[in-house]
């Protein structure tokens, strides 16, 4: 799915009224099938403009296209047509505490499902072959038909990761990512998420703290900061100069000194998230 944004200006919807924009007016334009890295410092604007992506917050200015065609202009029922081709998966997945993982999973088909056909799979899951396939990709088969809450913060971001790998999206937004996760295990699920977006000619969006992660496995990084554009350049390119640049005054995120989000234990139910474009 091909991304133009042409003077595209957007506000985080819960902006106190008066406040800047949280997207200043941005020119920008993704091939179809490319994958492409943003980072920045903490608050640049980097989940606002995933939500102007996802088609769930309308821009404030200019305008946005997906394959050519602004979703605000499309009467509601293709609207939410369009919405089923893309895959947004937040920085805390929406999982159901009680649901059994391969249900969660499989979940990544719904958009392509019947309503009966969907109901009927929350409690005959039908393909289960691919849900193992999805989940070993990111070395969670042998969490197939564990309860959600017992899984750690850590492995209910690699589920929600493995429900792209069942949808039928050709844009996956994806938004910090690995948060939970280790080092080992962060460049493990990124590169599973970078590969298999590439073998299927699948555009992808993903939002990093990790800027190593992001140099090391992206082709193309965009740098966000106060809500405008610092750089688009080829991750070669991206120099330690740039990068300091980009994190003055927040360079322990540079380091990777951030906080990660807490793993959570098994047993405990994560607080709930918005799950946009469904």
């Amino acid at each position: 799915m091909k991304i133009e944004l042409a003077s595209m200006a957007a506000r985080h919807p819960a902006a106190r009224p008066g406040a800047g924009p949280a997207i200043h007016p941005l020119d920008l334009s993704v091939a179809a099938g490319e994958q492409v890295a943003v980072i920045g410092p903490s608050g640049a604007g980097k989940t606002t403009l995933l939500q102007v992506l996802a088609c769930s917050l309308p821009p404030a200015g200019g305008h946005i296209r997906l394959d050519g065609v602004d979703p605000w202009t499309l009467p509601r029922r293709d609207l939410q047509r369009l919405r089923g081709r893309l895959f947004v998966a937040p920085q805390v997945p929406p999982l159901p505490p009680r649901q059994r993982v391969v249900t969660s999973v499989l979940a990544g088909q719904l958009p392509a499902m019947g309503f009966w056909q969907s109901v009927r799979s929350l409690f005959y899951p039908a393909d289960i072959p691919a849900a193992h396939e999805a989940l070993e990709r990111f070395d969670l088969a042998e969490k197939l038909f564990e309860r959600v809450d017992r899984l750690s913060g850590g492995e209910r971001q690699r589920v929600g990761l493995a429900r792209a790998l069942l949808a039928p999206a050709r844009l996956w937004l994806v938004d910090e990512p690995l948060s939970a996760l280790d080092p080992t295990r962060s460049k493990q699920a990124i590169a599973t998420l970078v590969e298999q977006a590439r073998e299927r000619g699948v555009t992808l969006v993903a939002t990093l703290h990790q800027v190593e992660v992001a140099l090391s496995n992206f082709p193309r990084v965009i740098g966000l900061r106060d809500g405008a554009l610092a750089f688009d350049l080829p991750a070669a390119q991206v120099s330690r100069d740039r990068l300091e640049r980009l994190y003055a005054q927040h360079e322990h995120e540079l380091r990777g000194d951030a906080p990660l989000l807490p793993e959570a234990e098994p047993g405990t139910t994560p607080a709930p998230v918005v799950m946009h474009c469904r």
